[in-house]
């Protein structure tokens, strides 16, 4: 790693970019937080003044084109990330964009595309993938325990879209897409991830709350789903089921559970995280009986605390190198990232096939979207 100092700019003054993407630039000893762009001034003051961020911004050009930046983070509404990242990959800035990263396949595509061409670093952050029990099924899976992989069963349950209010992830004139997107994809990205290419996908979306019909500023607006249901189709032959919905009771310190199960041909897997005090991974190998826990490794721990889930999900993105942590590591030492924009991509094209197959009742092969 070089003496140099990574400077960043950070457009979204959200709950998130404060809790997760500020601490851990204010914690890497090889970057600089020298912006931040906010469309409420005094939001953006607020955070300024607490993280130590000399710039203060209100419209994000003016802050790619004035600020001396090297990297930008994306952390704003679905609908704003195109033009804001296209904006600075223009400007030859690395970008970390939040998922979904564009409203359309192609949008995403072209995104892609121009940082490939113009050999920038870009990060998707899909948050899940990085925690530990994650990356020790992708450990377990790639050595082989088990076998050739036969089908998959992944459950994502929360409950954030049970009152019934206006909620702008599910407006697809700013989500693009409702649950599916915001939840399906970090699912999906694990899916591909452990198993290999998604062929095809069939969807059935639902919409359970009843919610306005018009949105803050009295304006109609499409409402996105609160739940989904893929099945699908790897092109290994394997197969797979994906359920996501913000509409459950879970009640749980993060208001979420996740569950996930895969089969193949020499064994079992299942991993649980209650997200309070359980992050578990269990298995058995053909002939071993029922599944037993199997302990997660140190190294693959690292100095994380491992007393709450949550604890240990602040550690990963706030001081291990990953997600934020990891893309400044990745410019410093041209290093390659994942998840990036092509993984970014790809899921906005695994989502649009999804809305396509609810909207046409149809199976739909990922190859034939296009837009």
């Amino acid at each position: 790693m070089t003496d140099k100092l990574i400077s960043v700019g950070v457009v979204g003054t959200s709950w998130w970019a404060d809790a997760m993407h500020l601490p851990a630039l204010a914690s890497h000893p090889g970057a600089k937080t020298v912006a931040i762009c906010g469309r409420n001034r005094d939001n953006a003051r607020k955070m300024a003044a607490t993280w130590g961020i000399p710039q203060v911004y209100t419209d994000y050009a003016e802050m790619i084109d004035s600020a001396e930046l090297d990297a930008i983070v994306i952390s704003t509404p679905n609908d704003s990330h195109y033009p804001i990242t296209m904006k600075a990959l223009e400007r030859g800035l690395h970008v970390l964009c939040e998922k979904p990263i564009a409203m359309t396949y192609a949008q995403a595509r072209e995104m892609a595309d121009v940082a490939a061409a113009k050999g920038l670093k870009t990060l998707v952050p899909f948050t899940y993938s990085f925690m530990p029990t994650a990356r020790y099924l992708k450990e377990l899976i790639d050595g082989g325990y088990l076998g050739v992989p036969y089908h998959l069963n992944m459950r994502y349950y929360t409950g954030y879209a049970r009152a019934g209010d206006y909620i702008w992830r599910l407006d697809r004139k700013i989500a693009g897409a409702g649950v599916v997107g915001d939840l399906g994809t970090h699912f999906i990205y694990i899916a591909e991830w452990l198993y290999g290419e998604i062929s095809a996908v069939t969807c059935r979306l639902g919409y359970s709350v009843p919610r306005p019909a018009l949105d803050p500023q009295g304006d109609a607006y499409e409402l996105g789903d609160d739940s989904c249901m893929l099945t699908l189709e790897f092109a290994n032959g394997a197969l797979g089921m994906i359920h996501c919905t913000a509409v459950c009771y879970e009640d749980s310190p993060f208001g979420q559970t996740h569950h996930m199960e895969f089969h193949g041909s020499e064994g079992t897997l299942y991993s649980f995280t209650d997200w309070d005090k359980t992050q578990q991974v269990k298995g058995a190998r053909v002939g071993e009986g029922l599944p037993r826990e199997l302990p997660i490794p140190h190294h693959i721990w690292g100095a994380a605390r491992r007393d709450t889930v949550h604890n240990t999900y602040r550690d990963m993105f706030r001081s291990e190198d990953f997600m934020i942590r990891g893309f400044i590591n990745g410019i410093l030492n041209d290093s390659a990232l994942l998840p990036n924009f092509e993984h970014g991509a790809r899921m906005q094209r695994l989502v649009s096939a999804a809305v396509q197959s609810h909207e046409t009742g149809r199976r739909i092969e990922v190859e034939s979207i296009t837009e």
